[in-house]
C-alpha cells in the first residue's frame, strides 16, 4: 500500500495528518521570527544556542510525567489542551521587546515546546495501535513528510513574511494556525478505547522505567533513533546566516531559504530511498549522511553553493528517522507506548540540546566549517554502533 492508499483508506490516519500538517506549520513559521528577532537584539552565539536549545529542553525534563498522561488522560481532550496552550504561548512572544526580555522567551518557548512534544508522543502512541509492519513505517514516513514540508513552506513563507512585515505580523499569524488545527481537532472524531488506569501515577513512571530497563533492545533503538539529533542545524544556520549570508541578502530570508532547501530534501528523501532501505541498508544510510554533512562544510560560506550542500544532508534524514521509529515502535508492548515514546523524545531532545550546544560553545574557539566536519564524522561513529549491535 502506498502513501496515498493509507490515507484514503485509514480515517483517523488521515484525520492526524490535516493536524499535524496545520499545526506543525505553525510551529515552524514563527521560528524564523525568533531567531531573526536574536540577530536583531545582538544575542551572542552561547545565547542564540541557549534559546534554540530551549526548543528540546522540555521533552528530557516532562517526559516520565507526559508519558503516563499520554498513556491514562482521553487522548482528544488532551490534544485540545496542548493545541489551546501552544497557541497561547505563541500570542504571548508579542511580549518580547529587548535583549532584556530573553528569559521570559524562554520560559514561553518551554511551554509551548513542552505541549508540542507531548503532542507528538500522543500522537505517535496511537499509530502502532492502528498499523504494524511496513504500513506502520509508511505511517510515519508520512508524518515526517508532513514534518519536512511544513518546515519548509513554514520556515521559507515564515522568513518572508518576518522581513517583509516584522515579527509582530508573524506571531499573529502563527497564532492563527494553532487556532484553525484547534477547529479541526474538535470537529475530529477517534474511535480508539482508552485503557483504564487504577493505579497512583508515579507507579505508572516507575513501571515504564522498569520496562524500558529490562528490555534491552529497547534502550540500544532509542540511542540509535537519537542520532538524527545530530542534524540539529537550526543553531548553525542561524550562525551561518549572521557571519556569512547576511551581507548576500538579509538574515530572516538567509535561515528561511536555507532551512527550506534542506526541508524540501527531507520531503523528497522518502521516495528516493523507501523502496530500497532495509535493516542491512540502513547501514550505509548512516555512511551517506555523514558524508553529505561533511561536504556542506565544504560548501558553506559560499550561500547559493552551500544550499546544494544544505540539500545533500536532507535526502537520507527522514528515512533514518523514520525507519529507527518504526523499529522502536514495533518491539514495544501497547500499554507502555505512552510512557516508552517520551522517554524516547526525552533521549532523541538530549541529543538535540547536546548538537545545540557543542555548535554554539564550539563556534566561539573553530570556525563553522570545522564544527559541521564534527558532525558529519559522528555519523560514522552511529554507523559502527549500528553495524555491531544490530547487524
Amino acid at each position: 500500500m502506498g502513501y496515498k492508499e493509507l490515507l484514503l483508506t485509514n480515517k483517523i490516519v488521515r484525520q492526524l495528518s490535516i493536524i499535524q500538517f496545520v499545526a506543525y506549520f505553525g510551529a515552524w513559521f514563527s521560528n524564523v521570527a525568533i531567531y531573526s528577532m536574536l540577530i536583531e537584539f545582538e544575542a551572542s552565539p552561547f545565547l542564540i544556542s541557549l534559546v534554540v536549545a530551549t526548543n528540546f529542553l522540555p521533552a528530557i525534563i516532562l517526559s516520565p510525567l507526559s508519558g503516563s498522561f499520554v498513556d491514562r488522560l482521553p487522548i482528544k481532550k488532551f490534544m485540545i489542551f496542548l493545541l489551546t496552550l501552544e497557541m497561547t504561548m505563541t500570542l504571548c512572544f508579542l511580549l518580547i521587546n529587548s535583549i532584556d526580555d530573553i528569559w521570559l522567551l524562554i520560559i514561553l518557548l518551554f511551554i509551548r515546546m513542552g505541549c508540542a512534544s507531548t503532542f507528538f508522543t500522543t500522537e505517535m502512541s496511537l499509530l502502532p495501535k492502528l498499523l504494524d509492519g511496513e504500513l506502520l513505517t509508511k505511517a510515519n514516513e508520512i508524518h515526517s513528510m508532513i514534518w519536512s514540508f511544513t518546515f519548509t513552506a513554514g520556515m521559507a513563507i515564515g522568513g518572508f513574511v518576518v522581513y517583509k512585515y516584522g515579527t509582530t505580523v508573524a506571531f499573529i499569524i502563527d497564532s492563527l494556525f494553532f487556532f484553525t488545527a484547534l477547529i479541526i481537532l474538535i470537529n475530529t472524531h477517534f474511535d480508539i478505547e482508552q485503557s483504564k488506569k487504577t493505579q497512583h501515577i508515579l507507579l505508572d513512571i516507575k513501571d515504564g522505567f522498569h520496562y524500558l530497563k529490562s528490555n534491552k533492545k529497547l534502550i540500544h533503538l532509542i540511542l540509535l533513533h537519537a542520532s538524527v539529533g545530530i542534524t540539529s542545524f537550526d543553531a548553525l544556520i542561524t550562525l551561518l546566516a549572521d557571519y556569512h549570508y547576511k551581507y548576500i541578502l538579509s538574515v530572516p530570508l538567509a535561515i528561511g531559504i536555507t532551512n527550506a532547501t534542506r526541508s524540501l530534501a527531507l520531503m523528497i528523501g522518502p521516495f528516493l530511498i523507501t523502496n530500497w532501505i532495509n535493516k542491512d541498508r540502513l547501514f550505509y544510510l548512516f555512511i551517506f549522511q555523514g558524508i553529505a554533512i561533511i561536504l556542506w562544510a565544504i560548501l558553506e560560506q559560499n550561500f547559493y553553493i552551500a544550499l546544494f550542500g544544505i540539500f545533500l544532508t536532507g535526502i537520507a534524514t527522514t528515512t533514518i528517522w523514520s525507519y529507527t521509529y518504526a523499529m522502536l515502535q514495533e518491539e514495544i508492548d501497547n500499554k507502555f507506548l505512552g510512557r516508552v515514546l517520551s522517554y524516547n523524545e526525552m533521549v532523541f531532545m538530549s541529543a538535540n540540546i547536546l548538537t545545540t550546544m557543542f555548535i554554539g560553545i564550539a563556534a566561539s574557539f573553530i570556525s563553522l566549517s570545522a564544527v559541521t566536519v564534527v558532525l558529519g564524522v559522528s555519523f560514522f561513529g552511529v554507523a559502527y554502533y549500528y553495524k555491531r549491535v544490530f547487524l
